[in-house]
């Protein structure tokens, strides 16, 4: 969990100047997993919203992770600072975004502008909205910021995002129902369920009560704000087997097998989707109009299976393909999250 917190999914920086040219000085800590692709960090800037040439960020510190739960299986490749610089810049005063990469931690060192430039705060006017989920909104397996589909959808409409997606860790932790409590948001979502079979952390028993708390802390601090409650996409190998599920040989993941009685009250995805339908129906029933259901399989189904890339993460195309799905759902005309 304290490694995904410092991951910087849906960070950046934002400010006004009128500079031609920015330098961004950091020290990337990037997370690479044996056996995948080695990405190297990338950070991309908007200016005025246009977007600018991706800079990639060659040097940092490399975490190789071969098997997380053994000492020798972690290996770290120390690395120094890197500059990421965009010049020819066009004059005048411009509002910009530099996003950070997903899959790093980022140790900021030093901003630098033109030595006549002014730098100033940009204040936010734009509708704030806060997402939970697992490493599906997460999006560490990403090539660049832009590429997480939760990244796209604030984007297309024109929303100040708050991602608080944990690849692994949307655990329901009595903590992030305070978090999400104590930000300010004009609109927000969970999506919920996946890491929960994946772990083998909850029952049937355990996460309705605990989806319950996370709501009840969250309308502790947002009363009256919609809360979409978003179930999990398509993943055939615990649409009806309980979990856990663990990396296999062919680079994928399966799920442990073990007899019923090993597993009672086994959370399974279909399950998941039945109890988050219950849920809100009960909380909608008692008074909470604000709070809404979507069903993860309208995102992504199981004619989309093919486009999960590990048969549990979706693919660039996958992603690109969820996020648009969401945007209409959610923020489309007669969303739940759309504005009024």
């Amino acid at each position: 969990m304290e490694t995904m917190v410092r991951l910087t999914a849906g960070v950046r920086l934002v400010f006004t100047s009128d500079t031609t040219c920015v330098e961004l000085v950091t020290h990337p800590t990037t997370i690479h997993v044996v056996g995948d692709p080695e990405r190297p960090p990338v950070f991309q800037m908007l200016v005025d919203g246009v977007l600018q040439p991706d800079v990639v960020a060659r040097g940092g510190t490399v975490v190789h992770i071969e098997d997380s739960r053994r000492d020798d299986g972690i290996r770290f490749e120390l690395g120094g600072t890197v500059t990421s610089r965009w010049d020819g810049l066009a004059p005048g005063t411009k509002r910009f975004e530099i996003w950070l990469p997903t899959n790093s931690s980022v140790e900021l060192h030093s901003l630098r502008v033109d030595a006549d430039a002014t730098v100033e705060r940009t204040p936010i006017t734009r509708r704030r909205w806060t997402h939970y989920g697992s490493s599906i909104s997460h999006c560490m397996d990403v090539d660049r910021p832009f590429d997480a589909w939760p990244a796209m959808v604030a984007s297309a409409h024109g929303l100040e995002l708050t991602n608080v997606a944990l690849a692994g860790q949307c655990q329901l932790d009595p903590f992030m129902g305070r978090v999400i409590r104590d930000a300010p948001a004009d609109v927000i979502s969970l999506k919920l369920g996946i890491n929960l079979v994946n772990a083998a952390s909850m029952t049937e028993r355990t996460f309705a009560p605990a989806v319950h708390g996370l709501l009840d802390d969250i309308r502790d601090g947002h009363p009256n704000t919609p809360v979409l409650v978003v179930s999990p996409i398509v993943c055939p190998i615990a649409e009806d087997h309980p979990g856990p599920t663990v990396p296999s040989a062919d680079g994928g993941y399966e799920v442990v097998p073990a007899p019923a009685a090993a597993r009672p009250l086994g959370l399974t995805l279909q399950g998941v989707r039945r109890i988050l339908t219950g849920i809100v129906a009960a909380r909608r029933a008692a008074g909470d109009d604000a709070l809404h259901y979507l069903d993860g399989l309208s995102l992504f189904g199981a004619a989309d299976a093919s486009l999960l890339h590990d048969g549990l993460h979706p693919s660039p195309e996958g992603y690109a393909l969820l996020g648009g799905r969401f945007a209409v759902a959610a923020f489309g005309p007669g969303g739940p999250l759309a504005a009024s």
